[in-house]
């Protein structure tokens, strides 16, 4: 919302200080100058990227007009889930969380986390670490190495389409400058026309100039720019998954793992210690641990503690 808002003001502002020096809004209106500079900004794109980078910058400046869904709120629900996921695996064994962790659509953890069930590969990313440690097949010193590998490629993946859009702002000028010469070179060809089709002429061109720097500086850029916040936020999600995922491969408890997890979120995103064990308290119910088999009641009250 805020980047509408930010390119809505700037439009304006442009707009409101051309009008107060009693300048004509349809000067700008200047279809072939627009169609020069977006048309070919477009082919730039296409020439310089494959599909799928092409198809990420396009889903990438769409996110930019939605809400950030890394909020304060929304890492205290990671680590309510983080907390929950630990404690089956403490509580049932590796066998019960993996469950979970094959079939996440069908689980009841996972269920109550709609909004990070959304994010497939931070998703992905979670359950197949925790398979290599309900498998035993990586120790926690490789299980770091494969989530710091895992996280290294999706940050390099969601920054190729972040230098993508800036590539093309910095292009828009030049195809701003392009416009204005092929404006230049229509008005020399009316020089003997009368003064004020000529003016009109060069104020055309002049209009090229100056969308291809508007463009770039009050759209495009500024487009890179929230893009590329956006996924900083995601990758410090990965680390806070990352953070608990090595604390509890490591033996650590799940209200331990748990505070590592959340020592790794941003201080201005990060919930208190007493706001995540409150809310723990409050929304987890903590599965029994299983009932030994051939021990009596006694025997089994005193064995959960």
């Amino acid at each position: 919302m805020l980047v509408l808002i930010g390119i809505g003001m700037v439009f304006c502002a442009v707009a409101g200080g051309f009008l107060l020096e009693q300048g004509n809004l349809l000067v700008l209106f200047q279809p072939a100058e627009l169609l020069i500079i977006v048309g070919s900004a477009i082919g730039i794109t296409l020439a310089a990227n494959p599909a799928l980078r092409v198809l990420e910058v396009c889903r990438g400046a769409v996110s930019a007009f939605r809400r950030s869904p890394y909020t304060r709120s929304y890492h205290l629900s990671v680590l309510k889930m983080l907390f929950e996921l630990f404690n089956i695996g403490r509580r049932q064994g590796m066998g019960t969380l993996e469950n979970h962790i094959d079939d996440p659509d069908s689980s009841g953890v996972f269920e109550a986390f709609v909004e990070f069930g959304r994010d497939e590969t931070a998703l992905a990313f979670l359950c197949d670490s925790l398979r290599m440690l309900t498998n035993g097949v990586a120790k926690p010193g490789e299980l770091v190495l494969l989530m710091e590998l895992d996280a290294d490629v999706q940050r390099r993946e969601r920054h190729a389409a972040v230098s993508a859009l800036g590539m093309l702002a910095d292009s828009l000028p030049g195809l701003g400058i392009v416009a204005a010469v092929l404006g230049v070179v229509v008005t020399m060809q009316v020089l003997v026309s009368a003064p004020e089709q000529i003016g009109q002429k060069v104020a055309a061109a002049l209009v090229g100039t100056f969308l291809g720097i508007l463009l770039c500086y009050g759209v495009v850029g500024p487009l890179a720019s929230h893009l590329d916040a956006h996924n900083q936020g995601r990758a410090q999600l990965l680390q806070c998954l990352h953070s608990g995922l090595q604390a509890y491969a490591r033996g650590s408890s799940p209200l331990l793992a748990a505070e590592f997890a959340r020592r790794s979120i941003p201080a201005g995103l990060r919930p208190s210690f007493d706001e995540m064990t409150a809310t723990f308290r409050r929304e987890v119910q903590l599965a029994p641990f299983p009932k030994p088999e051939g021990q009596d009641e006694a025997a089994a009250a005193e064995y959960t503690g």
